[in-house]
C-alpha cells in the first residue's frame, strides 16, 4: 500500500537494526529500503531480525555512498529528528504530516523518509536536504527511539492516512512535479540570483537559504513553475550584471547591452 514510499537509513550502525527496520517495512506495506553508507553491513546479521518474510526487502535494498545520491528522483523528502532549535523548526508530528503524504502519494509522487544513525541522528548537512522535518513525541528524559520503532511509527501513520476511504488516485496530471535534483538546481539558481543583488553574503548564504529550502520542500512544484523560477533568476542575474556594467562605464560614454539570456514565461526549457 506504500509502494511509492522509500525508507532511507543514513549511516546505520548495526545490521540487526536494519533487519528490524525491514520487518517494520513489511508490516506496513513499504517494500523500499535504501541504505546510505551503512557501517559494517552484514546481511546475515540482519536476516534473523527481518525473518524470512522480509528477506526480499533486505536483498533488494539499494546501497549508496551518500544521501544526495539516495534522494535522486524523489518529489518529497521528510527527515526525522529528535533535536530542536536553530533551523530545526516547523517540525511536525507523524500524524500531522501523514495526511499531506497521503495526498502526495495519491498524485503518484515519490516520497522518501530519512532516518539518521542510531547514535547521532541526521547531521545538519543531511537535514538541509530534507524538505520537511518530523519529530516523534517522547518523554522529555528519554527522546531516543530504537531505529525500527521510529520507522514503524512513521509508516503506521502514513498507512493509516492512505487507508482513508475518501482518498483516491489522481489521474491525468498535466505536468509532472520536479525531482529532488531539480529542486537542488533551482535552489542553487535562487542563491546565485540573491548573491548577485547583494541580498545574501557569500559567507552566510547557505545558512540563510534554509528557509527557502523549507518552503520549497513543502511545495508541490510543477515543471512549468520550475522553469518560470529558473527564468526569473536568470533575468535577475542579467539585470544585476547590467547595473554593475553601468557603474563601471567611463564618463560621457554610452553603454550598449545585449538582450537578456532568457525567455520570460518559457515553459519548455528544462535546463539552466
Amino acid at each position: 500500500m506504500l509502494a511509492d514510499v522509500h525508507i532511507v537509513l543514513s549511516r546505520p550502525r548495526y545490521s540487526a537494526n536494519v533487519g528490524s527496520v525491514a520487518r517494520a517495512c513489511l508490516n506496513m506495506g513499504c517494500p523500499n529500503l535504501i541504505l546510505v553508507d551503512p557501517e559494517n553491513w552484514r546481511i546475515e546479521e540482519a536476516l534473523p531480525l527481518a525473518t524470512h518474510h522480509a528477506r526480499h526487502i533486505l536483498e533488494e535494498a539499494r546501497i549508496v555512498p551518500d544521501l544526495g545520491t539516495a534522494l535522486t528522483g524523489f518529489h518529497h523528502v521528510y527527515g526525522t529528528t529528535a533535536r530542536t532549535g536553530g533551523w530545526r523548526r516547523n517540525l511536525r508530528f507523524p500524524d500531522q504530516a501523514a495526511p499531506l503524504m497521503a495526498e502526495q502519494l495519491a498524485h503518484g509522487d515519490q516520497v522518501a523518509l530519512v532516518f539518521g544513525p542510531e547514535n547521532t541522528g541526521l547531521a545538519n548537512e543531511e537535514i538541509e536536504l530534507c524538505g520537511q522535518l518530523l519529530i516523534i513525541p517522547t518523554a522529555p528524559d528519554m527522546t531516543s527511539l530504537n531505529l525500527a520503532q521510529a520507522v514503524l511509527i512513521v509508516l503506521y501513520e502514513c498507512l493509516k492516512a492512505v487507508s482513508r476511504d475518501d482518498l483516491h488516485p489522481v489521474a491525468g496530471a498535466k505536468d509532472r512535479l520536479i525531482t529532488q535534483e531539480e529542486r537542488e538546481r533551482c535552489l542553487q539558481k535562487i542563491m546565485d540570483a540573491l548573491l548577485a543583488i547583494d541580498y545574501l553574503k557569500p559567507d552566510s548564504a547557505e545558512y540563510h537559504m534554509l528557509p527557502f529550502r523549507r518552503f520549497m520542500g513543502r511545495s508541490r512544484i510543477h515543471l512549468y513553475e520550475y522553469n518560470m523560477l529558473m527564468g526569473l533568476c536568470r533575468q535577475v542575474m542579467w539585470m544585476a550584471g547590467q547595473t554593475m556594467a553601468r557603474h563601471k562605464c567611463p564618463e560621457n560614454s554610452t553603454p550598449t547591452f545585449d538582450h537578456p539570456p532568457c525567455n520570460r514565461g518559457d515553459s519548455t526549457r528544462t535546463t539552466e
